[in-house]
């Protein structure tokens, strides 16, 4: 009879600091009622990974799952998988901390379930050959990985029914590749669709492995799955087939499959993950291109026959395709070199370690149809933990109040200037407009300028062709096949920046409107958003002086010469900017022009009513962050944040005209197409003759409202 043994496996993750409701929701529709069903078919084994923010949340909020899972692991229906405790991308943290996520998840299993994981789950399949040796080091045995990986470097379908040894540096581990096929119908096709794809590859030798594991939020809270999987009992149908077909579906644990099958072989993979999350990292004209590509391979039915020569990017591209993600990337290695140097010195720093692990949580890193990175709720956690850190190793190396260096912070060939006190950080970026681009308040402790700059996605495209997702003979729509909207409209918000949203940003401007501006569809006439300035750095005692400055043109009737000098000053203990401006006129006649400088809030939420403007000391009548308004004779702005408890404002000695209006990103998530506030900004301006000389002086502080 041919046989064929059937290895399942299961990934249930949630990002840190992930709304309440939404892992509520999860363990509702998905975690739950996927192991009340598993519990009803004993002779259905199954792997599953929990990542360590997940089983931390569901032993508080529901310890009953804990009981229910310990008894299947104790009877052997279901075998654990360690990883990265927070689920970081393996390839892009330090070996250290490789190896102390692994193992914080593996004690965890362990102290929880009594069982020592023998493998694990790599977060995203993000795959580089290097992390061979510290997955070797943990003491893991083996990874499951997309057979993608495989074909990349020539193997074929017939030569993934089993496994192989990899090695890096004479460490070696297993590595399973997971169908495709498996992947797709599971549980999107009918169940019959399965049965008869592990019928066809099934062999008289019965030593031929077929490997599902995929996301566990596939059964139950991706678009319409609870109804399918649970309510039309697609999950029971399947597990019912798999047992009344165990005459020749084996199921085994991956760890079953290293003792009863030999490997295939050796092999060396490629930088590489999911066809998708390759596809997501390109840049959006390439995205366009390598989708229009792959669709015609795929009508003239040649994609079949090439696909392993069709891939898209690289992971690590997300670190450029998006700065603000690179931002969080550099300041997590900063930290992390830190805390390990005190660790080589004898110094304890668990805590500190587990904030920067925290940090390394994927999903703000990164965006496709998953990945959070325009979600603020996301990003929040990720830079808590980070200037948590912070704050603990200043203390543990005894640093000083305020301190000032320029070094090449995003790792970009420029450097940057860093302002560290005991309770802010401002990093400016001298290269692009000498742009305040990064603005910590170390007391609460939350980063302002914590914001996604709008651009271009490739899906963005397809908002016009929008489809409603429809069951069809058993079947139902995967996420990346359904095109739907949260709201009618959003298309009208597809504004992209030209620069990076930051504050301290000087413009010189046409005759445009707040409209225009907003959209940045404006005349700019100086040549200084976001180009490179001169630094000077000054220590005068417990102050930090900074100056930028900058001879540029303004398009205005002629090219008019100017020079615009702007110098900051911080104080150890205090939370306040002062920042003084000086235009100077180098041409010969007198220059008519609006000059303004551009502050960015990035307060999380638009609409909420704890969150709100104060112009002048006074609510506007529509105070909301993301509000839109004309305000004359500004002196004084603030915005106010009750949830975190923060005030942050601007003051200007001279008064001006006031535009303020949101940052809305459109982006595209599981449950379709959303509009994502991101920041309110603040353009303080005035219309100025200049004819030899113009000075303006502010004053930007953030601060405790309780």
């Amino acid at each position: 009879m041919k046989t064929i043994n059937l290895v399942l496996g299961i990934h249930n993750h949630q990002p840190i600091g992930n709304f309440d409701h939404v892992l509520e929701d999860g363990y509702q529709k998905a975690y739950k009622p996927f192991l009340d069903i598993l519990g009803k078919f004993p002779k259905v084994k199954v792997s599953q990974h929990y990542t360590g923010f997940l089983l931390e949340w569901l032993k508080e909020n529901h310890h009953e799952i804990f009981t229910q899972l310990g008894k299947l692991v104790k009877s052997g229906q279901v075998d654990l998988m360690t990883g990265g405790f927070y689920e970081p991308i393996l390839a892009v943290i330090p070996d250290k901390d490789k190896l102390g996520q692994i193992r914080k998840l593996s004690s965890y299993l362990e102290k929880s379930f009594g069982q020592t994981p023998t493998g694990m789950w790599l977060a995203e399949r993000v795959w580089e050959q290097h992390i061979v040796k510290p997955i070797a080091d943990s003491g893991v045995k083996w990874v499951v990985i997309d057979d993608t990986h495989f074909k990349y470097v020539g193997l074929k379908d017939e030569d993934l029914l089993g496994y192989y040894v990899t090695e890096e540096q004479g460490k070696t581990t297993n590595i399973f590749p997971i169908s495709k096929m498996l992947r797709y119908t599971i549980p999107f096709q009918t169940v019959e669709k399965t049965i008869e794809f592990l019928r066809s590859i099934s062999s008289e030798e019965g030593n031929r492995i077929a490997v599902y594991a995929d996301d566990g939020e596939k059964f139950g809270i991706w678009p319409n799955t609870y109804k399918h999987v649970y309510e039309d009992g697609w999950l029971e149908r399947f597990f019912s087939a798999l047992e009344a077909n165990s005459d020749w579906i084996r199921i085994i644990h991956f760890s079953e499959a290293l003792d009863k099958v030999k490997p295939i072989g050796r092999v060396y993979l490629q930088n590489a993950s999911y066809a998708e999350m390759l596809q997501w990292a390109l840049p959006p004209e390439l995205f366009l291109k390598y989708e229009e590509f792959e669709n015609r391979l795929k009508g003239a039915g040649l994609f079949d026959n090439y696909e392993e020569f069709v891939r898209g990017g690289y992971w690590r591209n997300f670190l450029a395709k998006y700065p603000e993600s690179n931002n969080i990337h550099k300041k997590m290695i900063r930290l992390s070199e830190r805390a390990h140097s005190l660790e080589h010195k004898g110094v304890k720093v668990d805590r500190v370690l587990d904030k920067v692990w925290a940090s390394q949580c994927n999903d703000p890193y990164w965006h496709g149809i998953f990945g959070g990175l325009y979600l603020p709720n996301l990003r929040y956690p990720v830079y808590k933990n980070l200037i948590q850190a912070e704050v603990e190793l200043d203390k543990l190396e005894h640093r000083p109040k305020l301190t000032v260096s320029h070094e090449d912070f995003d790792k970009d060939g420029f450097e940057e200037v860093l302002v560290e006190s005991n309770v802010i950080d401002a990093y400016f970026k001298p290269e692009e407009g000498a742009a305040l681009f990064e603005l910590d308040y170390k007391p609460v402790p939350f980063n302002l300028l914590d914001i996604i700059s709008r651009r271009p996605e490739g899906y963005h495209k397809r908002l016009t062709h929008q489809v409603k997702p429809e069951s069809e003979g058993g079947a139902i729509h995967s996420i990346h096949d359904m095109v739907v909207s949260k709201e009618s409209g959003l298309e009208k918000l597809l504004n992209y920046d030209w620069y990076r949203r930051a504050s301290f940003i000087d413009h010189f401007i046409g005759k445009s409107t707040l409209e225009e501006f907003a959209a940045a569809k404006y005349d700019e006439l100086g040549d200084f958003v976001n180009q490179p300035y001169t630094r000077k750095i000054l220590h005068r005692g417990n102050k930090v002086q900074l100056q930028f400055s900058r001879e540029g043109f303004v398009s205005a009737g002629g090219k008019v010469p100017v020079r615009l000098t702007k110098e900051f000053e911080f104080k150890a203990g205090s939370s306040v900017i002062v920042s003084r401006y000086r235009l100077q006129n180098l041409g010969d006649a007198p220059l008519d022009v609006d000059f303004g400088v551009e502050f960015n809030f990035g307060l999380m939420a638009g609409d909420a009513y704890d969150r709100y403007y104060r112009i002048n000391g006074s609510k506007p009548v529509d105070s909301r962050l993301r509000s839109s308004g004309t305000t004359e004779g500004v002196s004084t702005v603030s915005l106010t944040d009750e949830w975190q408890g923060v005030e942050a404002k601007v003051e200007v000695d001279s008064p001006q005209v006031l535009w303020r209006f949101p940052i809305e990103t459109v982006s595209l998530s599981e449950s379709g197409f959303e509009r994502v506030y991101q920041s309110s900004v603040v353009f303080l301006h005035s219309r100025l003759r200049l004819e030899k000389e113009y000075k303006i002086n502010f004053k930007h502080g953030i601060g405790k409202i309780r």
